[in-house]
């Protein structure tokens, strides 16, 4: 019997838990079935739990949110020291990236995308325009709109640190295999895209 479901969520604390402890029985399950819907649905049937999608267990979900908390912190914490290597704060490392993704954006604009207040992103552009870091341009169509441009400087920055940041990613997976990384990299892109997904709704 097939168990549907939209998105195999529950089975992310399974398989990172078997990602990190790859001895247990049932990775070689999962290797084998790769990421099957119907083996999955059928083995949290099995299991006693619900099939239907948002009534997950709510211990699986604590365990997984305090999980992926851990994981953010040990993030943000290896990101401190890669940037106090450079003449840039945290939230300036954040702010530039999408003004290097989405070249063009206006103050307005950023401060959505970073989730603060205006006012607070003027001051941050303002730092980032005085460390030579971007610049203001006035936008060729319409002289009133100011957008914000990365200098050099900036993108050179933001490179150091993330070529850094992938530097550490690569050490804490020097153990996995590439297919255990395809797997995790799979689960975490369901992930991200169902939590913007209900970010937008």
């Amino acid at each position: 019997m097939y168990y549907p479901f939209s998105y195999n969520i529950f089975s992310v604390p399974l398989t990172i838990y078997n990602i990190f402890y790859p001895n247990s029985s049932s990775f070689d399950i999962i290797k084998k079935s790769i990421l099957s819907r119907r083996y999955l649905g059928m083995l949290y049937h099995a299991n006693g739990g619900s099939i239907l999608e948002g009534n997950l267990p709510k211990e699986s979900v604590a365990k997984l949110e305090k999980r992926l908390r851990h994981i953010s912190g040990a993030i943000k914490q290896n990101g401190r020291k890669i940037l106090a290597n450079y003449p840039i704060t945290s939230p300036q490392f954040i702010a530039l990236q999408w003004i290097i993704d989405e070249e063009g954006l206006t103050i307005g604009e950023l401060s959505n995308r970073i989730g603060l207040a205006f006012s607070t992103t003027t001051d941050l552009v303002d730092r980032m325009e005085k460390n030579g870091l971007v610049r203001r341009i006035k936008d060729e169509h319409d002289r009133r709109v100011v957008r914000i441009q990365p200098l050099e400087k900036g993108k050179s920055i933001i490179k150091e640190v993330i070529d850094k940041r992938r530097e550490y990613l690569g050490e804490v997976l020097d153990n996995f295999t590439t297919e255990q990384t395809e797997v995790l990299n799979e689960l975490l892109t369901q992930l991200y895209d169902k939590m913007i997904l209900l970010n937008n709704r």
